[in-house]
């Protein structure tokens, strides 16, 4: 069984491509994104956003 569904693989390699190419911007400021994993965690919420098949977001457990 697949992790991500198709759309939301073209979605990821969509923005790693624009990552590679230079243009993928972050946030309102517009800054540069510096890294790839940067890069997919940006793919992945653009895809979670259009409601494609992504896991659920992973929470780290409380420390209390």
């Amino acid at each position: 069984m697949n992790k991500y569904g198709p759309k939301a693989a073209k979605e990821i390699a969509k923005t790693m491509h624009e990552f590679h190419e230079g243009k993928l911007k972050s946030g309102r400021g517009k800054q540069p994104v510096s890294s790839q994993d940067q890069a997919v965690a940006i793919g992945i919420a653009k895809a979670r956003a259009k409601q494609y098949k992504v896991p659920k977001e992973s929470h780290p457990k409380s420390t209390r």
